[in-house]
């Protein structure tokens, strides 16, 4: 039985948050938990967020129990990006790319 929390359209680049999603994948969710909360990065407060919201969602909707639970799933997609100018010298302009991405969290027994 999988369990799973999703995060849509979250202002921070998907390359930064694959790093996170990387070093969690696969571990236990006290562990995983553990080392979201004390991370300085940016990725981590929101990872956190869409971890604890899978475990709520396995105690309260499926009835697993919290302490065997494991990282199954972290998936982290691009999502729509927004584009800004940036002006330039000689009245040109440079665009900046402000990227997004959504996020899925799934955990397991």
């Amino acid at each position: 039985m999988k369990a799973k929390s999703i995060l849509r359209s979250q202002r921070i680049s998907p390359i930064k948050m694959r790093l996170i999603a990387n070093s969690i994948r696969g571990l236990r969710v006290d562990m995983a938990l553990d080392m979201l909360t004390h991370s300085t990065k940016k990725g981590a407060k929101i990872m956190y967020l869409a971890l604890a919201s899978a475990v709520a969602n396995a105690e309260n909707n499926h009835n697993m129990d919290i302490d065997v639970l494991r990282v199954h799933t972290v998936c982290v997609d691009q999502a729509s990006t927004l584009k800004r100018m940036h002006a330039r010298a000689r009245g040109r302009g440079d665009r900046i790319l402000k990227r997004s991405c959504h996020i899925l969290v799934e955990v397991s027994e």
